[in-house]
């Protein structure tokens, strides 16, 4: 059977369409047969695959593939901790739209990859995990630093290989690109014994693609679509429900022309804050546990919800079976497994979600042009009254900590207005995590990095490490929390040796904050091991451990030196900087939606549930 030969558009690294990022690199031309050795045959195809940087850590089985690398075009950044360079790759694909790469040794270095590899696996980014493995004869003998990464990471992977031999390793490099990059993307992992490594071996490019059963289905079904703008002509509460699909498909043009086109209210998950501005006045703001009141409500008192990209996860939904019990559903996803997972669907549409809105914005014209006018649609004036007058009684807020101490919320906001929307800003987990996405207004697509689906914390440093190699020329603002940044923040000495300018802003409340909420709301204000001794013993002084990493530190205790702090901040750009946010303990996250409760129990502040007019309901 004949099989695909790998095209400039399957395997370029391809940057987000409309974004700033650098220009796509297009493969080498066709090259070969050359002699070389399987770890010179794997540089050689990163190299063919427009690979411009590596994340990784040298090591005894990987270390073959080092001696050529040297010599390479590729550049390697050398992270101080596996961990980090994985998720380097994923910030940097997370930025650019490109295909994000990290490099490991076997055994614990494999195995320092899982939490990233899991993480990327989560929230749909392309990464390709390259990892040495023991030589062939040794596997399965517990010899030294072996580790199956293969059986390891199967749950937690699109795909992964153990090569076999030299000769095919550039249709394997190939096939994980395409296969990280199209479809629902995704990591690969390629695991490389040390002698397949050293093997002799022929290279030469562009490999054949062995892929029988792969065909993501990009364009979806007809009847599919017009029933769903059938629907959304005619729905009287529709919402457009718009999860992180759009922004890997580069959907965000066609999603604004779709929701101006029908006038349908618009929310945007944590993984697409970004994907339709903030300012349109057509958005709700975020939904879920942490949402907007109007936007948890305009899902719960639907009559249609259009899910766009999304998944219906437990953040989302609350209690599932009560979630927007009136809402017909149409699901677009290009993934088939998420369809009727959590919630059952309608009108199921499999497609790539930028192909799904074009043909739906035409399917809606053309209910218009039968009748010789503009696309029409219900009479929805009720219910934009009521969505914005929940807007209006229930904007996101927070009150001035009554201690005097600085209020985190406001120094997130401050520096979001001072970067400003081209900036990118990348977050750990946690109450910073989500008083940034709160916070800080997301005009344009791929200005907001953050590990949604795992929840990994130790994630912001590392990702605007790699988002900002991808993207030298944009502000890259990681908003980190003291536990966070204390589990990743030695990538910083990569960042300083390597020339990755990136700017943290560490919001210090001294605690593990979502924790202690949690405990202060649901477990008796009895605070087991929240407290980090970042507040009261000042370990680490992190302005000190800034400079130790090679890093500019600055402090900020009160809000009238945040701005000149941040502006201090911003007018440094040959080092990376770290700001010190010393803030107050008991800031909460508001809204909230308590887990395994409904979202009509959402609490706009402690103990305080919105009031709803009879119409709202």
């Amino acid at each position: 059977m004949t099989r695909p030969t790998p095209t400039p558009e399957t395997l370029a690294h391809r940057a987000h369409a409309g974004t700033p990022a650098a220009p796509a690199v297009t493969p080498v031309a066709p090259t070969g047969p050359i002699r070389t050795s399987g770890a010179g045959s794997l540089v050689k195809s990163l190299e063919a695959l427009g690979v411009d940087v590596v994340f990784g850590i040298p090591g005894g089985a990987i270390l073959p593939a080092y001696d050529p690398l040297y010599d390479s075009t590729v550049r390697h950044v050398l992270v101080r901790h596996e961990q980090g360079g994985g998720h380097a790759a994923t910030g940097y694909a997370q930025a650019t739209g490109r295909v994000g790469v990290c490099m490991a040794t076997s055994g614990p270095g494999a195995t320092n990859l899982v939490t990233p590899i899991a993480d990327a696996y989560m929230d749909s980014v392309p990464i390709v995990a390259i990892t040495g493995q023991v030589a062939k004869p040794a596997i399965g003998t517990d010899a030294f630093q072996e580790a199956d990464i293969q059986g390891i990471t199967l749950p937690i992977t699109k795909h992964n290989y153990l090569v076999q031999t030299a000769e095919e390793i550039p249709r394997i490099l190939a096939e994980a690109f395409h296969l990280a990059a199209t479809g629902r993307p995704g990591p690969v992992l390629v695991d490389i014994p040390k002698d397949v490594l050293q093997a002799e071996t022929t290279f030469s490019w562009p490999p054949t693609l062995d892929l029988p059963g792969y065909r993501p289905t990009l364009h979806p079904h007809g009847k599919q679509i017009r029933e769903a703008a059938r629907l959304m002509t005619t729905a009287r509460r529709p919402v457009l429900y718009v999860g992180g699909g759009v922004l890997k498909a580069g959907a965000t043009e066609g999603l604004r022309k779709l929701a101006e086109l029908t006038g349908i209210p618009v929310v945007t998950t944590l993984m697409a804050r970004g994907a339709f501005p903030d300012s349109h006045p057509q958005h709700l703001g975020m939904p879920g546990m942490h949402g907007t009141v109007a936007a948890v409500y305009g899902l719960q008192r639907s009559d249609l919800i259009v899910a766009l990209g999304a998944r219906f996860d437990d953040r989302v939904t609350g209690k599932l079976d009560s979630f927007a019990p009136g809402a017909a559903i149409v699901h677009a996803d290009i993934d088939p497994a998420e369809i009727g997972k959590n919630r059952a669907a309608d009108v199921p549409i499999v497609g790539d979600a930028r192909h799904v809105i074009d043909e739906l914005i035409s399917a809606i014209e053309a209910i218009g042009r039968g009748e010789g006018g503009e696309a029409r649609t219900a009479d929805r004036t009720e219910w934009w009254a009521q969505l914005d007058d929940l807007r209006k009684r229930y904007p996101l807020g927070y009150d001035e900590p009554v201690d005097g101490t600085l209020a985190p919320q406001y120094v997130i906001e401050r520096l979001g207005r001072i970067a400003g929307p081209d900036a990118i800003y990348v977050a750990g987990v946690g109450q910073h995590q989500m008083w940034a996405s709160q916070f800080v207004s997301y005009e344009k697509p791929y200005t907001w990095l953050n590990s949604g689906g795992l929840g990994t914390m130790g994630y912001a440093v590392p990702a605007a490490m790699g988002a900002k190699a991808g993207r030298p020329d944009a502000t890259v603002w990681a908003i980190d929390g003291d536990g966070c940044f204390q589990m990743t923040n030695q990538e910083l000495a990569t960042c300083a040796l390597e020339g990755i300018p990136i700017k943290v802003a560490v919001i210090n409340n001294g605690n593990l904050g979502m924790v202690r909420q949690w405990q202060t709301l649901f477990y008796g204000e009895r605070y087991s091991n929240t407290d980090l001794g970042t507040h009261k013993h000042r370990i680490p002084d992190f302005v000190k451990l800034a400079e130790a990493l090679g890093c500019v530190g600055l402090r900020c205790e009160n809000a009238a030196d945040v701005d000149k702090t941040i502006e201090a901040a911003m007018a440094i750009n040959d080092a990376p900087v770290v700001v010190e946010f010393v803030v107050g303990k008991d800031a909460m996250v508001w809204p909230m939606v308590a887990a395994g409760t409904s979202n009509d129990e959402i609490m706009f502040a402690r103990g305080v549930r919105p009031a709803f007019d009879e119409d709202d309901i």
